[in-house]
C-alpha cells in the first residue's frame, strides 16, 4: 500500500548536498528528504512517502488527513513504524510498548534508539 503522511517541517539542513528536514507527524519526528519539494520551509506542511516529501499541503488539509489516519491506526503504524500519538497516548519512539528493535531481544523496555 502507498501511504503519504502529512507532517510539519520543523528544521531544515543539508546532508551531503541533499536538502533534508526534521518533520513532525503530530508528535512522531522523522528525517525526510526535501529534494522533491525544494520550496518547503520551516513551518510548511508536506506529504511524506517512504522518507521523501512529495508535495506541500496547507495546515487545514494536513490536520484533516491526520485525523483520518488516526482512525486508520494500523496503516499509519505500518508506514511510520509506530502509532501517531493522540489524546491520552504517550509520545515518542517506543512509548508504551515493548521495543521490536533488531539490535536486541523483543520485550526490553528501553532501547538506544529511544534516545535518538
Amino acid at each position: 500500500m502507498c501511504l503519504g503522511i502529512p507532517g510539519r517541517v520543523t528544521e531544515i539542513h543539508d546532508d551531503a548536498g541533499l536538502p533534508m528536514a526534521t518533520v513532525d507527524f503530530g508528535g512522531v519526528r522523522r528525517e525526510v528528504c526535501l529534494a522533491c519539494t525544494p520550496t518547503a520551509s520551516v513551518g510548511t506542511y508536506v506529504i511524506v512517502h517512504v522518507g521523501f516529501a512529495i508535495t506541500e499541503v496547507d495546515e487545514a488539509e494536513a490536520r484533516r488527513t491526520l485525523e483520518v489516519l488516526r482512525a486508520m491506526a494500523g496503516a499509519v503504524e505500518d508506514e511510520l513504524g509506530e502509532p501517531l500519538p493522540g489524546p491520552g497516548r504517550p509520545r515518542g519512539r517506543g512509548a508504551g510498548r515493548p521495543c521490536s528493535c533488531p539490535r536486541r531481544p523483543l520485550g526490553r523496555s528501553s532501547c538506544r534508539a529511544d534516545a535518538a
